[in-house]
């Protein structure tokens, strides 16, 4: 695959001894990301794959205020009809799948503000290295009102346990560094941004000096170990939420910056 051929401002990717690094650059809109940046994190871990010049991902957000604080929300403006809502979440379950299948280490270095589908994709990656004003969640019970996938819950499960997916979904809330590392979310906490960008090069630096099937077989031992169910066994509740007047209700109300009133309908 040709990743020049893919380059685009919106995600940077370069390759630099062994080390790939991914940036999600929208700065200016928190690194939200687009349908686009999606496909291209996927192509990226697909050469990571073949390629074996790449040992290890590193994936950042672009400035200091967010990792990346999910999909675009003028993304889901063109939603139409029930299959809509099917292809979205289908398409990230794939590109996040890719990345949590992707054959060499994967480390997030999470600079502040990791939400929705930037979470998704920080807990889909092998490490993820935060700093003390790191935030993550999943607020989608107080913005859009919609759900994650069927893929998505079960990474969350296996990751930090039932009763605190439960928790982070229903109370909406972000959680800081020091929680999110007691509970899995984060594997480690350093001071700052500039202490962020020397440990996740200092982590991606050792694992790319280790042994490459050690650390596939591993993962794929890990992956092995998860139970999931298949994406049909979901659909059901994707289109409960995603065909609901309270998402369309959330939606305007995102783009208006108002409450959304909701009817559970």
């Amino acid at each position: 695959m040709d990743l020049k051929a893919q380059e685009s401002d919106d995600l940077l990717f370069k390759l630099e001894d062994g080390i790939g690094r991914i940036m999600f650059n929208r700065p200016q809109a928190r690194n939200a990301l687009t349908f686009a940046m999606y496909e291209r994190l996927a192509a990226i871990c697909e050469e990571a794959n073949s390629d074996h010049a790449i040992k290890v991902l590193v994936l950042r957000g672009a400035g200091d205020k967010a990792f990346a604080s999910g999909t675009d929300i003028n993304q889901f403006r063109a939603f139409k009809s029930p299959q809509d809502a099917l292809d979205y979440e289908n398409r990230i379950d794939r590109v996040l799948s890719t990345l949590e299948q992707c054959r060499v280490p994967t480390i997030a270095a999470i600079n502040g503000f990791c939400t929705g589908g930037g979470a998704g994709i920080a807990a889909a990656c092998d490490l993820r290295i935060g700093t003390s004003s790191t935030k993550i969640g999943f607020p989608i019970a107080r913005t859009l009102g919609n759900c994650l996938s069927m893929s998505n819950v079960s990474r969350l499960t296996a990751l930090i346990g039932p009763a605190r997916v439960k928790d982070l979904i229903f109370t909406a809330r972000l959680i800081e560094a020091a929680e999110a590392a007691s509970v899995g979310l984060l594997t480690e906490v350093v001071e700052d941004i500039a202490a962020l960008d020397r440990r996740a090069d200092e982590v991606a630096r050792l694992l790319a000096g280790h042994a490459p099937l050690t650390l596939t077989a591993t993962k794929q031992a890990v992956a092995r170990l998860q139970q999931r169910l298949t994406r049909e066994e979901g659909q059901d509740l994707i289109l409960m939420c995603y065909t609901s007047q309270d998402f369309r209700e959330g939606l305007d109300a995102f783009l208006n910056k108002r409450a959304p009133q909701w009817r559970g309908q």
